[in-house]
Parts: structure tokens; C-alpha cells; sequence
């Protein structure tokens, strides 16, 4: 059985001559899953929030167009780089290792890719009472206050994807390491 190896019930190849130009290139998911699935998380990380502010009957209802539209949007750009990468690490790997690879991309992108938009905007409202750009000054306060954002948003903001997220995360990335299992044969 050169070139083969036997990983539980089933059997991948693997070709240790193929440059990583071509595992990079056989990473790269197609326009239709990309689309769909960017779609479909944005959407569902939307749920999520809207879930989670109903169900501990917040007051936020008067931003709950913004909120609903800054969970999305992170999911909806968190996804293409999130499956990109998680292919990259698990290429030719058990399937546990897919579905952990899925699961911790997912994960890290969907929250950093939100973080980030949120610290965009909490930035732009602060950036009235900040110093001229370019100056010393306001480089400080450009980067504390992005700090200040991203730290806000993991003990604010991560909440918004429990309990409807965490079980989306772990469907999702269920699909994509069986998937993937059947594309690579």
C-alpha cells in the first residue's frame, strides 16, 4: 500500500512529492460554497444574536438593527477565509481532525472578523475627541481605543452567540469535515 494511508475505515492518498503551491490551490473553495455557506453563517450568527437579546429580554431593541447587521456581516466575511484555512491545516487528516480544524476556524474567524467591525465603529464614534491623524498622539489613541473595542467585544459581545451559535459552529463544522471527507476521495 505505498502512497496510501489507511486512517480508520477509510483510505486517503497522500503524495509527498505535490509542491504546497498545490495544497494551497486544493484549499481554495468554489464560488458556490463560498457564497452559500457565507450566506447561510451570516445569517445564522444573526439568529444567533437576535436569539440571545430575546432570550435574556434585553433593552437593546433600539440598536437591534445595528447589532443584527454587525453579527451578520462578521459572518458573512468570516466564512471564505475560515474554510480557506481550516482545508489548509486539515488536508489528507483524519476526520477529526477536520471537524477540530473547522470547528476552531470557524470559531476564531467569526469572532475576530465581528471584533473587528465592531472596533471600526466603536473607533469612527471616539475618533471626534481624538487628536489630528498622523500625529504621535493619535496614534495612541488609535490603537488603545481598537484595544479597548476588541476586549469590550469578547466579554460583551461573544455572549450574543450562545447557546443558538456554539450549536450552528458545531453543525457546520460536522458538515464541512464529512464533506470534505467525500470531495477528497
Amino acid at each position: 500500500m505505498e502512497g496510501k494511508t489507511a486512517v480508520g475505515e477509510k483510505v486517503f492518498t497522500t503524495d509527498q512529492s505535490r509542491p504546497e503551491r498545490f495544497r494551497l490551490a486544493h484549499s481554495v473553495p468554489n464560488l458556490r460554497e463560498t457564497v452559500v455557506g457565507a450566506l447561510c453563517w451570516g445569517f445564522m450568527m444573526a439568529l444567533s444574536a437576535w436569539l440571545a437579546l430575546w432570550c435574556r429580554e434585553t433593552d437593546a431593541a433600539f440598536r437591534l438593527e445595528a447589532i443584527l447587521t454587525l453579527y451578520a456581516t462578521g459572518g458573512l466575511m468570516a466564512w471564505p477565509p475560515a474554510l480557506f484555512a481550516a482545508r489548509c491545516l486539515s488536508q489528507n487528516r483524519t476526520a477529526e481532525t477536520r471537524f477540530a480544524a473547522f470547528f476552531l476556524c470557524l470559531a476564531a474567524a467569526t469572532i475576530g472578523t465581528t471584533a473587528f467591525l465592531f472596533a471600526l465603529d466603536y473607533r469612527s464614534f471616539y475618533a471626534q475627541w481624538h487628536a489630528m491623524t498622523g500625529t504621535r498622539t493619535w496614534l495612541f489613541q488609535f490603537a488603545f481605543t481598537s484595544l479597548a473595542a476588541f476586549y469590550q467585544f469578547l466579554v460583551l459581545g461573544v455572549r450574543l452567540y450562545l447557546p443558538l451559535g456554539a450549536v450552528a459552529l458545531m453543525a457546520a463544522s460536522l458538515l464541512l469535515a464529512r464533506s470534505d471527507a467525500r470531495q477528497r476521495r
